[in-house]
């Protein structure tokens, strides 16, 4: 058995049973933190706890919850608010679509938001306040690369996670400065059961664009060690993010003026 001395902690991680969210707490066991493990399928979630606690001796705790009910994730908001062991957050629980808007149910694009929006807000809500107090603490994001390419899949699904990654850059306007680390993680397509769920086998994908889970999270924390607040796992130069970075920083003394831009002058005078 190969244990860690060290102690870090305790991550929670959510959508951690299977896929991203699983190598997530393998990684992170085997870096010194105890987990909390969420999830809906408990079975799956129990064994990942059972195979962790003996590989790296932590401490490994699982919580059977699904974030789209309103109580299970009250449960969570309130472990998060009290448990002062928590230091870090991983906020991956997450659906996708690949439909288009009007060939979409819409219950289930309702439902996508209630989890990729709302539930990660609440919970995110309820770790930052206790990471402040502490002067310490890690919020992990993951959104995606659509958050950056809203033409790519469903843009109900790109839009929750644009909406990640604003509130990561936000909240590192906010909270950045007071202890707290902050990383949005914009994986490409990655292999894992998301993309059955979403309607689309990953076998059906190009097999040069698609990233092991395995890969893709060794690369996001090797970013969070890099203090980078975005990551993107495929992206071979960071220069490239930077730059469309500053061009969307570059905006914003104009985004709000007394007067309209002269360019739409004509079409008052018409």
């Amino acid at each position: 058995m190969a244990t860690q001395a060290n102690n870090k902690g305790t991550a929670l991680v959510t959508g951690a049973s299977s896929g991203i969210g699983a190598v997530y707490a393998d990684r992170l066991a085997r870096r010194g933190y105890d987990l909390i493990l969420v999830a809906r399928d408990v079975a799956r979630l129990n064994g990942l706890a059972d195979r962790l606690k003996q590989a790296t001796g932590r401490s490994v705790e699982t919580i059977g919850a699904d974030l789209t009910v309103k109580a299970d994730t009250r449960r969570i908001e309130d472990r998060l608010r009290v448990d002062q062991n928590i230091t870090m957050l991983v906020n991956n629980a997450g659906v996708g679509a690949t439909a288009s808007l009007i060939d979409s149910d819409v219950d289930a694009l309702e439902q996508m938001i209630e989890l990729n929006v709302t539930a990660l807000t609440r919970l995110t809500a309820a770790a930052v306040p206790g990471f402040v107090a502490r002067g310490k603490g890690i919020l992990i994001n993951v959104s995606s690369v659509v958050a950056l390419s809203p033409e790519m899949l469903n843009g109900t699904y790109s839009g929750t996670k644009a909406y990640v990654l604003n509130l990561t850059q936000s909240l590192q306007h906010e909270v950045g400065d007071k202890g707290v680390q902050l990383q949005a993680v914009l994986p490409g397509a990655t292999s894992t059961a998301f993309w059955d769920r979403a309607g689309l086998s990953v076998e059906h994908l190009p097999a040069q664009i698609v990233m092991t889970a395995e890969d893709m999270v060794d690369a996001a924390l090797a970013g969070l060690d890099q203090g980078e607040l975005v990551t993107i796992p495929s992206l071979p130069d960071a220069a490239d993010w930077e730059r469309f970075n500053t061009a969307r920083q570059h905006l914003q003394p104009n985004l709000s003026h007394k007067l309209p831009a002269a360019r739409y002058a004509s079409a008052k005078a018409a």
